[in-house]
């Protein structure tokens, strides 16, 4: 086929690596409804700091003339006429839960109406978002075609190539993660697979079909879902035991075929959210996923559990735990990465909080504002901000920035030091999973 140009619809974590990864070698417009966002990829400026500012200047174009005469590059735009030329739609919005745990596909439906305003005849429109099988062909499509007029697989096509992005991994890139590719006929998706094939450099894999690219998607992170499930449930016997778990996975790591995850609060975009997709189509179909949703129930119980475990060691200190002062270190969902989506941390805070103890929270990558329209959390950035007699401190994400900190600096005499992912030595903490 011709050389298209491609619009990406979405340019947070997912949309804005794969529009650089595109613009290499293809005209790219880039689309986002956030006109903030739109300026500050226009300065080369991504506040989410997956790609740094030096690259994004290299691929940048300055306006839409130069993109019609462009063999390649990057125009970002909020403007719906500038994505109007495009051939091929990849759409990498979010896909969250509501609060009680159900699908929210409301991005999905908003950003499927917003192509079909501008899809043409042999357009072909390509889903990344994570998805319950069946959701691109039963959800997607009949909004494509009811907004545009046009028919599916006769006048226009469709696609899913799942999302592998690792937000804060500089090592794992978009281009350095094989693709799993499909599409709505067989000479569709050899045409999708052939379009990736030519920015991932770890290659493709061409599905069967759609839905079996969705459910392996969905299915990825439910597997490690469960499997960090089960080590967390091992965490919590073992400290009833008086067994540190880190030593007993390190002693049986030593196994060849033993499977290595870690304890930990389970949150972010995609592990906390994905299972539920699954299981939600598994409810509407009949079936109760007990594996699944008793891995969900285990992971969501981390957070409170840290901070009653803290609290029974300040006991033993006798350190009084009402109107106390804990300092958590860390919001982010993750460590070394400013993404604070979903992240569990706020359990810790809310538990503790049920206490009456006051919580500050300390995480210099994270955005102030952000989380304080997220969680209603007045957020410390600068440790020159903090006070000097916190009675607790819990380590809850093991940003690299944590590892020489000071904490007798910041803390009474005596003090307990939680350390949720086991950052530091056994011996320099009160307690870790």
């Amino acid at each position: 086929m011709n050389t298209p140009t491609i619009a990406i619809i979405g340019l947070g974590y997912v949309g804005l690596p794969l529009a650089v990864a595109f613009a290499k070698k293809y005209p790219v417009i880039g689309f986002d409804i956030n006109k903030n966002r739109i300026g500050q990829l226009q300065e080369a400026f991504d506040m989410t700091l997956e790609i740094e500012h030096t690259q994004l200047k290299s691929v940048n174009v300055s306006s839409l003339k130069e993109l019609e005469n462009a063999e390649k590059g990057l125009f970002s735009t909020a403007n719906l006429d500038d994505i109007s030329k495009a051939t091929i739609f990849i759409v990498t919005v979010p896909t969250p839960v509501d609060k009680n745990h159900k699908p929210d596909l409301t991005p999905l439906y908003k950003a499927s109406e917003t192509v079909s305003k501008v899809l043409k005849k042999g357009d072909i429109v390509i889903f990344e978002s994570t998805v319950y099988p069946g959701a691109t062909e039963d959800e997607c499509v009949p909004i494509l075609e009811k907004g545009s007029g046009l028919v599916f697989n006769k006048d226009f096509y469709a696609g899913y190539s799942p999302e592998r992005i690792n937000p804060g991994d500089k090592e794992h890139t978009v281009e350095k993660i094989l693709k799993v590719t499909s599409g709505s006929t067989p000479e569709i998706a050899e045409q999708i697979d052939q379009l990736y094939k030519n920015v991932i450099i770890a290659g493709t894999f061409k599905a069967s079909s759609i839905k079996v690219a969705e459910a392996a998607k969905v299915i990825e992170n439910s597997q490690r879902d469960i499997n960090i499930a089960f080590i967390n449930e091992l965490s919590k016997i073992f400290n009833l035991m008086d067994i540190d778990t880190n030593e007993v996975l390190e002693a049986a790591a030593t196994k060849w075929n033993f499977i290595n995850f870690s304890p930990g609060l389970v949150g972010g975009h995609c592990i906390g959210v994905d299972p539920y997709y699954l299981a939600d189509k598994a409810l509407e179909l009949g079936y109760n996923p007990e594996i699944i949703l008793s891995g969900r129930r285990l992971n969501d119980s981390m957070g409170p559990f840290v901070a009653r475990e803290t609290v029974k060691l300040m006991i033993k200190k006798d350190i009084p735990v009402k109107t106390s002062k804990i300092l958590v270190m860390g919001i982010t969902f993750k460590e070394d990465c400013p993404d604070i989506r979903n992240s569990r941390v706020i359990d810790v805070i809310n538990e503790l909080k049920s206490f009456d103890i006051q919580v500050a929270v300390f995480d210099p990558w994270a955005n102030k504002e952000e989380v304080k329209e997220e969680y209603g959390i007045a957020l410390f950035s600068d440790k020159n901000e903090l006070a000097n007699d916190y009675n607790a401190v819990i380590l809850a994400v093991s940003h690299k920035k944590f590892k020489n900190f000071e904490f007798n600096n910041y803390t009474s005499s005596p003090f307990v030091l939680y350390d949720v992912k086991g950052m530091l030595p056994k011996e320099a903490s009160d307690g870790r999973l």
